[in-house]
Order: C-alpha cells, then sequence, then structure tokens
C-alpha cells in the first residue's frame, strides 16, 4: 500500500545502480590515500567547513575502518556521507564497514559508546555498515543519531543497544538492523523505519525496542512499515524468545505494521519493563496488518489492534518530504 502522502519516486533503475567512484564534490576516503584524500573517516569530517551553507558530501571507499566517528553540529548545511557499493538499493552490496568496540563497561554513556556519533541535523547517510562489535555483557551503541537524519541502505549492528534514535525526525530505509537486547531505542526522536530488516541474534531473551518517551507531550515514536524481523544469518533463536518491544520509559510508543514476522516473536508480542516495575500505564505498543507465525497469539493485555495504519506524516511531520534528510528515491 502507497503512503497518504504523495511523494516523487524516482526510477528503481536509479536505485539499482552501483556506486564505485565519489560524486562531483565529494572529500574521499580511503585505506591507501592518494594526493588530497583521507586516510581516515574522521579526518574526511574534520575537514568539512561547519559554518558553510551550501551541500556537502563525503565519499568512503572499500574497506573496514576501525574507528569511532564524531559528526558535529554544522550551520544549516546538508551533509552526504556515500559508502562504495555494488547495489545501492540496499545494504547487501555494502563494501563500507566502520567498526569499533567501546561500551558502558568503560565509564561510558551510551552516546559515548557509538561506533558513529551523529550530532548534525541534514546528514543523509548512505550504503555504510556501522557495527559496534563489543558483544554481550554491556550497552553498546553502533549508531549514535541525535539530529534530524536520513539512513538509507545501512546495516546497523550490535548486541545490546545497537541503536540509539535519540533526537530529532529520523528516516531508516532499506537498512539491516541487528541486535538482541532493546537495540532499538531513545527517548526523544520520532522515527520512521520503512522496508527495513529487523534481524535477532542467538539469544533466549530479546526486545527489539524499548522506547524512553517520558511524557505525553514528547515527540518519541517508533514505526516499522513494510519491514521484516526474524532470526539474524546463521544465528539459532529459540521459537518466541523475542518480544517487539518494551517500555523504558512510562509513555513509550512503538507501532508495527504491514511487516512480516516469523516464529522468534512471542505471541504476547509486547513484555513490561521488569516485574514489579512494568511502566504500561501510558505506552502505545500498537500493531497493524502484520503477517507470518510471530504476528500471532493472544497479545499481552496492555497492547493494541489498531484499527488503520499509521501514517508517515504523522511521525515525521507534514512537511518531511521537502527536508534534506530526505531522499524519495528509497520510498518506493
Amino acid at each position: 500500500m502507497r503512503l497518504p502522502l504523495t511523494l516523487v519516486i524516482l526510477p528503481t533503475a536509479v536505485l539499482a545502480a552501483s556506486r564505485t567512484s565519489a560524486p562531483a564534490g565529494c572529500l574521499i576516503v580511503s585505506k591507501s590515500p592518494s594526493s588530497g584524500q583521507h586516510g581516515t573517516i574522521q579526518s574526511a569530517v574534520d575537514a568539512l567547513s561547519t559554518t558553510a551553507t551550501g551541500t556537502q558530501c563525503i565519499f568512503i571507499s572499500s574497506g573496514t575502518y576501525s574507528e569511532q566517528v564524531l559528526v558535529p553540529a554544522r550551520k544549516a548545511s546538508q551533509l552526504s556521507i556515500y559508502g562504495h557499493t555494488a547495489d545501492t538499493a540496499s545494504y547487501a552490496g555494502n563494501t563500507v564497514t566502520i567498526t569499533s568496540s567501546k561500551s558502558q563497561a568503560l565509564g561510558l554513556s551510551n552516546d559515548e559508546t557509538a561506533t558513529l556519533r551523529v550530532k548534525t541535523a541534514g546528514l543523509r547517510l548512505y550504503n555504510v555498515n556501522v557495527n559496534n562489535g563489543y558483544g554481550k555483557g554491556s550497552q553498546a551503541v553502533a549508531l549514535s543519531a541525535q539530529a534530524e537524519s536520513g539512513y538509507y541502505g545501512c546495516a546497523f549492528t550490535g548486541f545490546q543497544d545497537t541503536l540509539l534514535a535519540e533526537r530529532g525526525a529520523q528516516l531508516y530505509v532499506r537498512c539491516l538492523v541487528q541486535g538482541a537486547t532493546d537495540f532499538i531505542f531513545g527517548r526523544h526522536a520520532p522515527a520512521w523505519f520503512e522496508q527495513v530488516d529487523v534481524r535477532l541474534v542467538a539469544a533466549n531473551l530479546g526486545y527489539v525496542t524499548a522506547s524512553g518517551r517520558q511524557s505525553a507531550s514528547d515527540p518519541n515514536y517508533y514505526v516499522f512499515n513494510n519491514s521484516t524481523i526474524a532470526a539474524a544469518a546463521g544465528h539459532a533463536v529459540p521459537s518466541g524468545a523475542y518480544y517487539l518491544g518494551r517500555p523504558w520509559a512510562a509513555y513509550a510508543r512503538v507501532v508495527v505494521q504491514k511487516t512480516s514476522m516469523t516464529n522468534v516473536i512471542n505471541g504476547a508480542g509486547w513484555r513490561v519493563w521488569n516485574t514489579g516495575d512494568e511502566r504500561t500505564g501510558n505506552i502505545l505498543f500498537g500493531e497493524h496488518d502484520n503477517t507470518g507465525v510471530g504476528a500471532s497469539g493472544t497479545r499481552a493485555a496492555f497492547a493494541t489492534r489498531l484499527s488503520a495504519p499509521v501514517a508517515i506524516s504523522g511521525i515525521l511531520g507534514s512537511g518531511y518530504a521537502a527536508a534534506g534528510w530526505f531522499d524519495a528515491s528509497y520510498m518506493s
């Protein structure tokens, strides 16, 4: 089903193309930099103007970059970061990975653990894999998104707290998000996940989302539309081991719609925060028109079966299609 707003859709062929060289005007990052190129992603980011008002871009050549990247705030400038890929239409052909392994075990905040920290509004990230390789035992973020931004054909992988969608309207399209515990979480961001593959790693108990919305006036809202939820490749996940979410805060708000889910999702669908600390009095955990074994079962008493789908404009705002971080070509 098409969304209720009229979008300008570019031909699918645009997305099916490869991107193996830098678009005009981009700074270039390479594992073997030649003259005028950068050897690290952070070096290229640091070379950008933070006061210019025009568009800026970075192209990352193939390779694994073991670094933590901070993209600081800049003045009214749209920044696009492109990864080398054989197929711009999804994450499957990505050849660029940014990886680190910081966690809260080091005494860091969630944001400080992140492999990629986005603090600038107007960012578009294309075809880049972002990984936090810490594993079990502590919060370890791959992406910390702290501003209005869009993510296209990217893969975000970790275990606990993979994706921190914290502030500003955010859009994730044709991406992979993978983890085990509360791995899509945050307090204030409205975020729309379109045609996203949510993948679950081996665990006996896990939670896809942990919305930390603390009041009825907070914009935090996560919606998964036309997506899939299943075990990650190579991971054996017991039937019913995972829940779609639990409330990190008392006004948590998450909707899953038009999404296919396998039997890895428990029949109850959703779970309380903790026994004795349920936090379910003011939440919205909604579902509409989902399919697959995981979409069936007797849902938790505090869950809601919606009579109609949520519209993207209600999450990202009526003017989202004109925002610098929005790329309509991915929304077909």
